[in-house]
C-alpha cells in the first residue's frame, strides 16, 4: 500500500512502528542468552567420568541503552487515545523491559524482569483461584498415574532428522506456497525445532518421533511461521511479524492450543511442560543447576534430555541458584488461557476474534482493542490460518462440547471407583 495514501493517523503510527522495528533489530532475548552447544557436550563428558561439576558460561551483556532511549521516545509520542497508539506504546515498554534484563545477563538481575514478562510458576491462572504450579502438578500427576511413575515412552520409532526434514518441506510447501518457507537442519541448536518468518530449523544428529513431527507443524510451522508471514503483510503495524516479549505467554499458549486442538499432543508433552515450571520453582528458591539436572533424571530424563531442561531454567543467570529466566513459565499458563479465550470467543459468538489472532504476533488483549482498526483495514486480516481453524465447523463442535463438559460434576455420576 502506497504510504502517502494511508489516512493520517495511519501514517503517523506507520512511521512509529517503523522506528520501533529498527530500535529492536538489536535486541535478540534467546541469542543473548543461550548456552552453547560445546556446553553440553563437555557436561557430558564429564559425567561419564564421573565428575559433575556447575557449567561454566560466560556472557556478553550488550550495550542497550540507545535502544532504550528510542523505545521510551516511541512509547511518548504514540497516542494512547488510539488503539494503534496504545498497541506500540504497549509493544515498546515490553521490549525497554527486555532490553533491561539483556542488560543484566549472567547476574541475578535477569529475575525480575523476567519474572515481569513472563510470570513465575506461582501465579494464579486468570480466572481461578489455582497457580501454574497447581496446574504442573496436576499434570504430572495424571502421567505419573499413565507411566507408573516412570518418564512415559516418546515414541515407538526414530524419524532422522534428514527424513523429517523432507517430510516437514513438503506440507510446509503445500500450504505456504513452495519456496515460502525453508526447513533446515542445525547442528547448533539445543531446542528440537526453532521457527521464524521464512526458516524452521531442526536440531541435527536428533531422533523424532511422530508426536514430534505433529507437534512441530501444528506449533512451529502453522502458529510461529504462520503469524510471523501474516504480520510481515501488515498495511500499518509490521512489528506484528516480530514476537514482542509482552505477547511470548500469547504466542507460546496458542502454539501449544493448536497441538492440542489438531490432535498432536500428548500427556508426555504436556508432562515436560510441568517438569520445567517446578523446576523453575526450585531454582527460585535456592536450588543450583546440578540438583535442577539431578530433578530432571529423577523424573526418568535421559542425560542430554535433563541436561536440556535445566539450561532453559539457568539461562542468563548464575548456575548456582536463587535466580532463573522464567520463559518456561508462559507455556502452561498461556495454552489454560488460550483454551478459556477460544472458550469465551465461542460463547459470545465472537469466531471472528478467533481468526483475528492469527493476524500477527499478538496479545489476547490486542485482538479485542484493535477490532476497530480491524474494522477499518488499518490492521489487515490474516492471510494464513492453521487447518484447524478453516474448518470452522470442527473447531466450533470442539468449543460446543467444552463449554457443556465443564459443567458437569464427576462426584455427582455415580459410584464408578
Amino acid at each position: 500500500m502506497n504510504a502517502a495514501a494511508l489516512p493520517e493517523a495511519w501514517r503517523r503510527h506507520a512511521e512509529l512502528d517503523r522506528r520501533l522495528l529498527e530500535a529492536v533489530r538489536g535486541i535478540h532475548v534467546l541469542a543473548t542468552v543461550a548456552w552453547p552447544a560445546a556446553k553440553e557436550r563437555r557436561f557430558l563428558e564429564e559425567l561419564r567420568k564421573g565428575r559433575e561439576a556447575l557449567p561454566r558460561i560466560d556472557y556478553r551483556p550488550p550495550d542497550l541503552g540507545a535502544p532504550r532511549a528510542e523505545l521510551e521516545a516511541i512509547a511518548r509520542e504514540a497516542d494512547a487515545a488510539h488503539p494503534l497508539g496504545t498497541y506500540l506504546r504497549r509493544s515498546a515498554e515490553s521490549w525497554q523491559t527486555a532490553a533491561r534484563m539483556l542488560e543484566a545477563v549472567g547476574t541475578a538481575g535477569v529475575t525480575a524482569p523476567s519474572v515481569e514478562l513472563y510470570g513465575k510458576p506461582g501465579d494464579a491462572l486468570p480466572g481461578s483461584s489455582q497457580t501454574n504450579l497447581d496446574a504442573a502438578n496436576y499434570f504430572l500427576g495424571i502421567a505419573s498415574e499413565l507411566g507408573d511413575g516412570q518418564a512415559l515412552p516418546e515414541g515407538d520409532y526414530c524419524i532422522p532428522a534428514e527424513v523429517l526434514r523432507e517430510d516437514v518441506q513438503r506440507e510446509v510447501d503445500a500450504f505456504f506456497g513452495p519456496g515460502a518457507v525453508e526447513i533446515v537442519i542445525d547442528q547448533e541448536l539445543t531446542a528440537k525445532a526453532a521457527a521464524g518468518a521464512t526458516r524452521i530449523r531442526l536440531r541435527g544428529a536428533t531422533c523424532f518421533t511422530e508426536y514430534d513431527r505433529s507437534q512441530l507443524i501444528a506449533h512451529e510451522a502453522f502458529v510461529h511461521t504462520l503469524t510471523a508471514l501474516n504480520g510481515r503483510a501488515q498495511p500499518v503495524l509490521q512489528s506484528l511479524s516480530r514476537t514482542s516479549p509482552r505477547v511470548t505467554a500469547t504466542q507460546e499458549g496458542l502454539a501449544v492450543f493448536a497441538e492440542l486442538m489438531s490432535g498432536s499432543i500428548d500427556i508426555a508433552r504436556l508432562q515436560r511442560i510441568s517438569l520445567r515450571i517446578l523446576a523453575i520453582d526450585m531454582a527460585l528458591k535456592g536450588a543450583d543447576f546440578i540438583e535442577v539436572y539431578r530433578w530432571f533424571r529423577g523424573h526418568g530424563q535421559n542425560e542430554a534430555d535433563s541436561f536440556y531442561s535445566a539450561q532453559r531454567v539457568f539461562r542468563g543467570v548464575p548456575v548456582t541458584g536463587g535466580a532463573a529466566f522464567t520463559k518456561d513459565n508462559v507455556y502452561l499458563a498461556g495454552l489454560l488461557t488460550v483454551h478459556t479465550f477460544f472458550r469465551w470467543a465461542f460463547k459470545r459468538r465472537r469466531l471472528d476474534l478467533l481468526r483475528n489472532l492469527f493476524a500477527g504476533k499478538l496479545a489476547l488483549d490486542d485482538v479485542i482493542a484493535l477490532a476497530p482498526c480491524f474494522a477499518d483495514g488499518s490492521v489487515a486480516p490474516p492471510r494464513f490460518v492453521p487447518p484447524w481453524v478453516r474448518q470452522s465447523q470442527g473447531l466450533a463442535g470442539k468449543l460446543a462440547f467444552s463449554l457443556f463438559a465443564n459443567r458437569i460434576r464427576m462426584g455427582r455420576i455415580g459410584n464408578w471407583d
